[in-house]
């Protein structure tokens, strides 16, 4: 198996692993039962990745919430916002191409009396900040926009963004499960309020994540939406997955890959030369590690169902299940045979120049075939 789906998830890097094993056996205290050793040292190990996590945005450590994922963080920060009494507005803007833990969180706000605005994106996936400033009123409580788009890869101006957003005195959330680890993140400078990530994006576990909540300037407002016992400073209730939160936190220590972007472009390079192939989402604002493509002629399901030994995706993971063409093309003006034709190829630390090279040779005889039957 060539596996290409890391945006969907990533395997476990073993140094991850060999962190996670103590606190899977010999370690296995709650980290809220300080009274005993067993007890210590799990609660000293959340800390420590806590700091782990909190380094990669420039975080204090004490703005971390440990959560069981992105969809979760998402949902903490959209709905955990809102039902604050802190905050009187009821509106709020976000971008169509969002995924789909903030787009629904969003239809449950409008049921609730919340009005959103849902932004559009242009040919290349990239949202315009006049339509969003042009969107922005008296009410207007928060802005949620992706860093990382899971399908195309194209990143939003987050700085700019944020900076808008501070001008407004509006508060902004930023799901970067996408991009956090890969792109450089500055939650100060960025002006970022919430930030949403999930440690099976970066090599590191599943069910753990964390979101970002800004303490000061300005303290962000957040009730909890999972009650009982108080954990996280009272955001987040729960006995905490101390093998999965170190994990996370070792897997945030991991070193970028070099030459990534280099396997991305030959991929492109060689199928956009071979099948006239055709690259969904901008140029250069795009993540180094992900490439959405559309094949002329060819439905993209089918096509993968010709390459058992290839891991690649027709859309996102979380919404393939649907049996929906991608809402993400869609909005970004593709035609109908674009989105049937689109497959998403996401590179990760350990894929190589030969397995890229074996999926190039998989896919032009599979498209070739196909448009010969």
């Amino acid at each position: 198996m060539i596996y290409l789906d890391h945006n969907a998830t990533t395997p476990l890097a073993p140094e991850v692993l060999k962190a996670m094993i103590p606190f899977l056996t010999e370690n296995f205290g709650n980290a809220a039962s300080r009274h005993h050793a067993l007890g210590c040292a799990a609660a000293t190990a959340v800390e420590t990745a806590r700091q782990q996590v909190a380094s990669v945005i420039r975080a204090d450590p004490r703005e971390i919430v440990w959560t069981s994922g992105a969809t979760e963080s998402n949902n903490l920060a959209l709905l955990g916002v809102t039902h604050s009494a802190a905050y009187r507005k009821q509106h709020i803007i976000t971008v169509s191409t969002e995924h789909r833990a903030v787009l629904d969180t969003c239809d449950y706000l409008e049921k609730k009396g919340f009005r959103v605005t849902y932004l559009g994106v242009d040919s290349g996936g990239r949202l315009d900040l006049a339509h969003l400033k042009a969107a922005i009123t008296d009410q207007t409580l928060m802005v949620s926009a992706m860093h990382a788009n899971n399908e195309t890869g194209v990143l939003h101006p987050i700085s700019k963004i944020g900076a808008l957003c501070r001008e407004h005195g509006i508060l902004f959330h930023t799901d970067a499960t996408q991009s956090y680890g890969k792109e450089p993140i500055d939650v100060s400078s960025m002006h970022i309020d919430l930030l949403s990530a999930s440690a099976h994006k970066i090599h590191g576990p599943k069910g753990v994540g964390i979101l970002y909540v800004r303490r000061r300037d300005p303290r962000v407002r957040c009730e909890a939406l999972i009650h009982g016992g108080g954990h996280e400073r009272g955001l987040r209730s729960g006995t905490l997955n101390v093998p999965g939160i170190v994990g996370m936190g070792i897997a945030a220590t991991l070193p970028k890959v070099a030459g990534i972007r280099r396997l991305r472009d030959h991929l492109e390079k060689s199928l956009c030369t071979k099948l006239h192939a055709k690259v969904n989402g901008h140029h250069s604002d795009r993540l180094n590690t992900t490439s959405n493509l559309s094949f002329n002629g060819v439905d993209g399901a089918k096509l993968m169902a010709r390459m058992p030994g290839l891991a690649v995706s027709s859309s996102s993971a979380c919404t393939s299940a649907l049996l929906q063409p991608s809402y993400v093309l869609g909005a970004m003006g593709c035609d109908d045979a674009s989105i049937r034709g689109s497959v998403r190829f996401s590179l990760g630390r350990f894929t190589s120049t030969e397995e890229i090279d074996t999926a190039v040779t998989l896919v032009v005889e599979s498209v070739e075939a196909m448009l010969k039957s």
